[in-house]
């Protein structure tokens, strides 16, 4: 059985098209806010990138590093879920996600929030807790970035 058979039998096809395909997967020129995290535990590191508009949303967002499928993936629906939302919706949107992959209970919908929907194909991931941080580095870097402006 190969890598990648072993991989399609283990999670659904959209995180396995993610992390093949990942979208938004480069460097962003004129970023407005950024952070870098790394997992230890596996050497998965990520950066996010963000240029927030001036309305308080956020207008473009990027994502680089060498990280394992499952962290690529979440990356890659992180990046489409958050365009566009407000700082507030995507701290709102990250802790929803959190709250989705550890099966924790989630935080109150305002109704303001939309997106949560399109992720729910990661979450499998609970399934599998020593996942859980592959899944969450790059929400938890989101949430680094939105407070870690370019001085």
């Amino acid at each position: 059985m190969t890598a990648q058979s072993a991989l399609a039998g283990l999670y659904p096809a959209a995180i396995l098209e993610h992390s093949r395909r990942p979208r938004n997967r480069r460097v962003l020129p004129g970023w407005t806010h950024s952070a870098h995290s790394e997992n230890p535990a596996c050497g998965d590191e990520i950066a996010v990138f963000l240029s927030i508009d001036a309305r308080g949303a956020i207008a473009d967002i990027a994502f680089t590093g060498q990280c394992c499928a499952i962290a690529t993936a979440s990356a890659s629906v992180m990046t489409e879920a958050v365009l566009g939302k407000t700082l507030d919706q995507s701290k709102t949107l990250a802790a929803q996600f959190q709250a989705m992959v550890t099966d924790a209970a989630p935080p109150p919908h305002t109704g303001s929030e939309s997106g949560l929907d399109s992720l729910s194909t990661l979450s499998a991931i609970r399934d599998y807790p020593a996942r859980e941080t592959c899944a969450l580095l790059a929400w938890n870097t989101l949430l680094l970035a939105l407070a870690n402006p370019r001085g």
